[in-house]
């Protein structure tokens, strides 16, 4: 009579990667094709240069100043009106909400006061001005 000695109840040790590295590199092809879809549009501007300068957090205001004099409020163009009402509506929400601002190198001084002055005038206590690093 022949047995069989041999114990079926082990546990299978290999593993077969391949069908997981499959699945890794076709999500990894979604994420590369979705995330341009994703970015958000930006006005070109041409920031001053600075050696010094620190990291910034996100803020729901970002303003920039285009060389022609235009007001860009998070992507769209906007009034000094505009501004202070949604700088005024922001601060509502959050009392150390930050202002982002960005001018042109070619934006006259006087402009950019001007600018800060409005969003100071509606109640933002800290704001930031973006460089480029040297």
């Amino acid at each position: 009579m022949a047995m069989n000695t041999g114990d079926n109840n082990e546990a299978i040790a290999d593993i077969n990667v391949v069908p997981l590295v499959d699945i890794i590199l076709v999500v990894l092809i979604i994420f590369m094709v979705t995330a341009p879809m994703f970015m958000k549009p930006t006005i070109n501007v041409n920031l001053p240069k600075a050696a010094s300068g620190d990291q910034t957090a996100p803020s729901k205001l970002n303003i920039a100043l285009t060389p022609d004099g235009r007001i860009n409020l998070n992507g769209a163009f906007v009034s000094e009106e505009e501004v202070l009402a949604r700088a005024t509506e922001e601060v509502g929400k959050n009392t150390e909400v930050q202002a982002i601002i960005s001018a042109d190198k070619e934006v006259p001084h006087g402009r950019v006061v001007g600018v800060l002055d409005i969003v100071k005038g509606a109640g933002v206590k800290k704001f930031a001005i973006s460089i480029d690093k040297k």
